[in-house]
């Protein structure tokens, strides 16, 4: 074990091996020697797990606790795949699937995923509520809510909306009691990820667990205004350390406002340590805490918490009541508005009806159950909804992102690639040659998933694959 103790900080060793004694200490160090698997969860948007496994080349086991999941070998490079490219499934640690999974939204809710870089918690609900009601999906990080909006697309997410907001200042967009079920997959001390990624225990100190702390404490605060009485919140980390796990979830009951709900979702052996609390919470024993040396996956801790406190009064900050009312940078669609969009709809058979289609500048945006124009005005947006496409000079020019959200069925235009060689050469933006009598533009599927758009003219397809997206190789 001394080369473990190399690479792992002292203080955090110290600190586990007293927590949890002799022999549970020697199986959690053994652990680390151990390869971690990968995981794959099926977007049921697009296909089910079985569908999914059907399409891929790897040897799967199902993950116990998340019925679209399953495990894969670490060696295997599932994001070559021309399944991975056409969305029909997220390259996803397994045991970060639990989150979602127990906070189980229904259609039709209003669901927020605060920390939700780099989409694979927030793509799992958009597959719980199957495109319907609002996903409001939020990333402090420019960069990293970026990655956020790439996935989100892939996936063929009709119904997410991404904020790259302080969580504060989701309160001025939604207002007070506007959401039935959040997720706070909380900023931690990371030690769940020290095996999977030894750069985040490189940079581990003792001193940051409780800066951790006092910040998810300040983001719940937040959650406490924007969660509707009898909602759920889950809250989860990737560390093993008990002030940002079991003493959160002390701190929430005891505040008078939450109960503990039990999780019980399968091969989740492990649950949240009354001892390890500062008061003795033994509501704390509803929470899951996930071992690497009791399961297949890394380090996390997962409660949910139902809210039962009335709602608050009205808040508002003072950035939400502006002085002067700007000109809003969105405005509803008209009917002379959608004119070139009908024409493009009628010229390639479109059967699809956006129920509230707004513009920015001279791009068309379907916007999610429940979001509204004057909304947009309060914050920064990423992806507001689901673009459709740009109107260009007596022309309309359809984006990617509509083409990864339609199913073959939807549209008379299809081009479906002879073979899997064609398709890749699609994927590296290649034109599409002896493409027969297609005319226009024209969804580009593979075995009937769609991939992008082309444009056909004299047997040819252009390749409309965008160019960030492409690959280099098979």
């Amino acid at each position: 074990m001394t080369e473990l103790r190399q690479t792992l900080p002292a203080d955090f060793l110290d600190k586990m091996s007293a927590l949890l004694g002799p022999e549970a200490f020697r199986a959690f160090l053994e652990s680390y020697r151990h390869v971690p698997k990968k995981g794959l969860r099926a977007n049921t948007l697009k296909a089910g797990r079985d569908e999914m496994v059907q399409h891929i080349p790897f040897k799967t086991q199902p993950i116990p606790w998340c019925d679209t999941g399953v495990y894969i070998d670490a060696e295997e490079r599932p994001g070559k795949q021309l399944a991975y490219n056409a969305g029909l499934y997220y390259v996803q640690e397994p045991s970060a699937m639990i989150p979602a999974a127990a906070l189980a939204p229904r259609p039709g809710e209003r669901v927020l995923d605060m920390c939700a870089a780099p989409g694979g918690k927030t793509t799992q609900l958009a597959c719980a509520l199957e495109n319907q009601g609002l996903l409001v999906a939020n990333e402090v990080v420019k960069t990293r809510a970026k990655v956020l909006a790439s996935n989100v697309e892939r996936m063929g997410i009709t119904n997410a909306a991404i904020t790259n907001v302080r969580p504060d200042q989701l309160i001025d967009i939604f207002g007070p009691a506007s959401f039935d079920k959040i997720l706070v997959d909380a900023p931690c001390s990371g030690e769940g990820m020290f095996r999977k990624d030894p750069a985040v225990a490189a940079a581990w100190r003792l001193e940051n667990v409780a800066q951790c702390a006092r910040r998810q404490k300040k983001m719940l605060e937040t959650v406490d205004i924007l969660l509707k009485p009898g909602g759920a919140l889950v809250y989860s980390t990737c560390t093993f350390a008990p002030e940002e796990d079991e003493q959160i979830v002390e701190y929430l009951v005891q505040s008078g406002k939450y109960e503990a709900q039990p999780i019980t979702l399968p091969g989740l052996p492990d649950h949240g340590r009354p001892e390890w609390t500062a008061h003795g919470c033994e509501a704390v024993k509803q929470a899951v805490r996930v071992m690497p040396h009791r399961v297949e996956g890394e380090g996390h801790f997962i409660a949910k918490l139902k809210k039962t406190a009335e709602a608050p009064s009205e808040v508002f900050s003072k950035r939400s009541r502006p002085k002067k009312k700007k000109r809003s940078l969105w405005r509803r669609a008209s009917k002379k508005d959608l004119k070139d969009f009908t024409a493009f709809s009628e010229t390639v058979g479109l059967k699809w009806h956006g129920s509230d289609l707004i513009i920015a500048g001279d791009v068309l945006i379907a916007l999610p159950e429940g979001l509204y124009p004057d909304q947009l005005d309060r914050g920064k947006w990423v992806r507001p909804g689901l673009e459709i496409g740009t109107f260009k000079k007596g022309r309309f020019e359809p984006a990617h992102t509509f083409a990864m959200a339609l199913k073959a069925d939807q549209i008379a235009s299809v081009y479906d690639f002879k073979d899997e060689d064609e398709a890749y050469a699609y994927l590296k933006g290649e034109p599409i040659v002896n493409a027969g009598a297609h005319k226009g533009w024209t969804l580009m599927c593979w075995l009937g998933y769609p991939l992008g758009w082309g444009k056909a003219s004299g047997g040819t397809i252009k390749n409309h694959f965008p160019k960030g997206l492409r690959i280099l190789k098979k």
